[in-house]
């Protein structure tokens, strides 16, 4: 698997973020690997396995626009990382465990 990216946005009333937190509201993580694992397993041809590691850095909120770069690792995990605005505005890295469908 070569290195990939793709970008997903969150509308500004996003229902993820009702409730996190009120008056301040962001997008949850798991919100944030569900967008991750869809970007990597569109098209059917892999499914996600777990998730080995998952950082989050800094908060994304309704409205932003979440860059997602992943790539195959030597051990055959996929590592990614998010970002927003700029490649160097990191919100979230990890690694997953995907693997072919069969």
């Amino acid at each position: 698997m070569t290195a990939q990216s793709t970008v997903r946005c969150f509308p500004p009333d996003d229902p993820s973020s009702v409730g996190h937190f009120p008056g301040n509201p962001i997008i949850p993580g798991a919100a944030i690997l569900r967008e991750v694992v869809q970007a990597i397993t569109a098209g059917g041809h892999a499914v996600c396995r777990g998730v080995r590691a998952a950082k989050f850095l800094h908060p994304v909120r309704p409205g932003d626009c979440l860059t997602i770069a992943w790539e195959e690792t030597p051990a055959g995990d996929v590592s990614f990382v998010c970002s927003t605005g700029t490649p160097e505005r990191r919100v979230a890295t990890g690694t997953l465990q995907i693997r072919a469908r069969q």
